[in-house]
């Protein structure tokens, strides 16, 4: 597991665990291996013998920190077995802001490129190469509104209430208890379909931006192992993701249940690569 014990990816990470442990008659340890923002623990997943002993929780940044130069794993280095979690970027601006949709948001970051400010990761994490890749998608420069650098969405959203930010482009799931309470306002989602729960909210593409961008979390292994192995992992997965106590516990962390087969999310992955490398190159925020 690429993150640290207490966090979302983590918890998600120990419930996979105990219910695959217990479908297979065996007990899962979970291995928490931080480091270099995902990278260390990416790298010893990958690096780990494909003999079944082994797997691990993915995420999106599997798709982002080799660009950056800071790792030289990436989905190819992995086996793909199911992909349980996806949460699309959002786009939420403070109650008071006046932005009532993602045009006017974009018109004031046209005529003022650079004034408008970002944040919700630290510089080249998933919620900035969303947003830089929503303005290149318009049209603009993907520096058009300036991003700082945070901890994560929480204290992002607190300096966007606060006036510090004027966007923030965290999930809206991220987002929900300001949402909630009317402190900040979504004006967008970046996905496919409106996001459960905010149905008045409109995609990027009901917006007239083609876009979409996502976090995301799944099962891989070391690249290599043997298919019977993947299947019968794939399909234990695939119940998990259906059973009650996974359903509630997402659905009260507020994280999105995606489910995709060994061959969709290695197909997945490997385009989710490809769209994040050359979102970054135009950035400028990768390694070279």
């Amino acid at each position: 597991m690429p993150f640290s014990a207490g966090g979302g990816t983590d918890a998600v990470s120990r419930l996979v665990a105990q219910e695959l442990g217990s479908a297979l008659g065996t007990q899962i340890n979970v291995i928490n291996q931080t480091g270099g923002g995902g990278a260390v623990g990416h790298q010893a997943i990958a690096g780990a013998a494909p003999d079944g002993q082994t797997i691990g929780m993915a995420t999106a940044e599997l798709a982002m920190l080799h660009h950056q130069g800071l790792t030289d794993t990436t989905p190819a280095d992995v086996t793909a077995i199911s992909q349980i979690n996806a949460d699309p970027a959002g786009i939420t601006v403070a109650a008071d802001a006046p932005y009532e949709s993602v045009q006017d948001l974009i018109d004031a970051a046209e005529a003022d490129p650079g004034q408008l400010v970002g944040s919700g990761t630290a510089v080249a994490g998933i919620w900035h190469v969303a947003l830089a890749g929503m303005l290149l998608e318009a049209g603009l420069d993907a520096d058009a509104i300036r991003w700082v650098p945070s901890e994560g969405a929480a204290p992002a959203l607190q300096e966007l209430v606060a006036g510090g930010i004027d966007v923030s482009t965290a999930s809206l799931a991220e987002n929900a208890t300001m949402i909630e309470s009317d402190r900040v306002k979504p004006l967008a989602v970046m996905d496919s379909e409106r996001a459960p729960g905010y149905d008045d909210v409109p995609t990027l593409a009901e917006e007239g931006i083609d876009f979409e961008a996502a976090t995301w979390r799944g099962i891989v292994a070391p690249a290599g192992m043997d298919e019977e192995i993947v299947q019968e992992l794939q399909c234990h997965l695939e119940h998990i993701t259906e059973n009650e106590e996974f359903t509630t516990f997402m659905a009260d962390s507020g994280l999105g249940i995606v489910y995709r087969d060994a061959e969709e999310f290695a197909a997945f992955m490997e385009e989710d690569d490809a769209a994040k490398g050359e979102i970054m190159q135009q950035a400028g925020l990768t390694g070279e």
